[in-house]
């Protein structure tokens, strides 16, 4: 699980310089999160991590290079790109 986090990591990173590795990370993880907390509230079997990546890694690719203007929309994400005390 941590390589394929830091490999999330990276490819934000890399769509995203603006972002600290450590907001990428909490980014990469609430994505996760959601991703796998919807795949379940709508009846499907968890899937193993492998799906999760991919879903993320096509989130990273449509939307990474304006991460802070999708994540702005919902209030727990918007609260980690606006917080100055996580670089």
């Amino acid at each position: 699980m941590n390589e394929i986090r830091q490999e999330l990591i990276d490819k934000l990173r890399m769509k995203d310089p603006s972002l600290s590795e450590t907001k990428a990370g909490m980014l990469i993880d609430l994505l996760r999160e959601d991703f796998e907390a919807t795949y379940a509230k709508a009846g499907y079997e968890y899937q193993g991590e492998e799906m999760s990546k991919r879903i993320v890694e096509q989130w990273i690719e449509n939307y990474g290079d304006r991460i802070s203007d999708v994540a702005s929309m919902n209030e727990k994400y918007a609260a980690i790109l606006k917080s100055d005390d996580i670089h």
